[in-house]
């Protein structure tokens, strides 16, 4: 046999093998893994402008103007000037980005809640500065009370500490107290699903701080919150519901003795 021609027949061989190992080569198309602290953002002060937030100085939530429309309809003009935006933001009583978690850069971060409106946008009126920690939870709160001449309101950040292991057979409830004019205050719950009695959902949590995340059956609860050694309910809520395998957070905001838009409520947020 010609030796050439086995050269060749073997080198042949070799190219249809790789290309063979090639075509059936699993690819990995993954996007790269995005890593950070998870951070959720709430406007809880009374009567605040409404906010965007930010993680030293870069915009991390906004909301979208509907005024503009998708090619080929003829765009409005506000699209090629002042932008898609929206100047609605988060408005009081809000949480930003529909209640979920945004992922910031871990460490000491600067975190900001700034006006969205058209009179002083961009002005900052409430800054925290927090050390996150990568795959950790945390939520960031505007609270007390709005002081509209200096343009400026209470801010802080806590962290959401969830169970090491979720037992997917009971919900998780935590209290959160933005209302600077209150005592520590407790928050009671009575499972109107079962009836059984009233009892304490963790314990006393004073102003800018939160408890920890308490194992409840799952149902629908009647709350309220009291300060110790009183009998009398200072913000009661009626009818939430608590779904197994789910952690939830019970924010009081408001001005204890307010009224109209100052009213004490209980928020109800689902953590996860």
């Amino acid at each position: 046999m010609n030796p050439y021609k086995i050269t060749v027949a073997l080198l042949s061989a070799a190219v249809l093998a790789g290309c063979s190992y090639d075509k059936n080569t699993v690819q990995d198309i993954t996007a790269p893994s995005i890593t950070g602290a998870n951070v959720k953002f709430f406007n809880f002060a009374v009567n605040a402008p409404s906010l965007n937030f930010y993680a030293n100085d870069a915009k991390v939530t906004a909301v979208s103007s509907t005024s503009c429309s998708p090619p080929p309809a003829t765009p409005n003009p506000l699209c090629t000037t002042t932008g898609a935006e929206s100047t609605t933001g988060t408005a009081v009583g809000g949480a930003a980005n529909g209640g979920l978690y945004n992922i910031l850069p871990a460490g000491s971060v600067s975190i900001a809640g700034k006006i969205t409106a058209t009179a002083d946008n961009g002005l900052s009126v409430a800054t925290t500065t927090a050390t996150l920690e990568t795959g950790k939870y945390y939520s960031f709160f505007t609270s007390g009370v709005y002081d509209a001449t200096t343009k400026k309101v209470e801010s802080f950040v806590i962290e959401d500490a969830f169970p090491a292991a979720i037992d997917f057979t009971v919900a998780y409830v935590r209290f959160v107290n933005t209302i600077s004019n209150s005592s520590p205050m407790t928050l009671y719950g009575k499972n109107t699903t079962t009836n059984t009695a009233e009892a304490a959902i963790g314990g006393a949590v004073a102003y800018k701080a939160g408890g920890a995340f308490v194992a409840i059956p799952a149902g629908t609860y009647d709350l309220a919150t009291r300060v110790a050694g009183s009998a009398t309910n200072t913000i009661t809520r009626t009818a939430v519901g608590f779904v197994a395998g789910r952690a939830y957070t019970i924010g009081a905001r408001g001005s204890i003795g307010g009224t109209g838009t100052a009213v004490p409520s209980l928020d109800n947020t689902a953590n996860r």
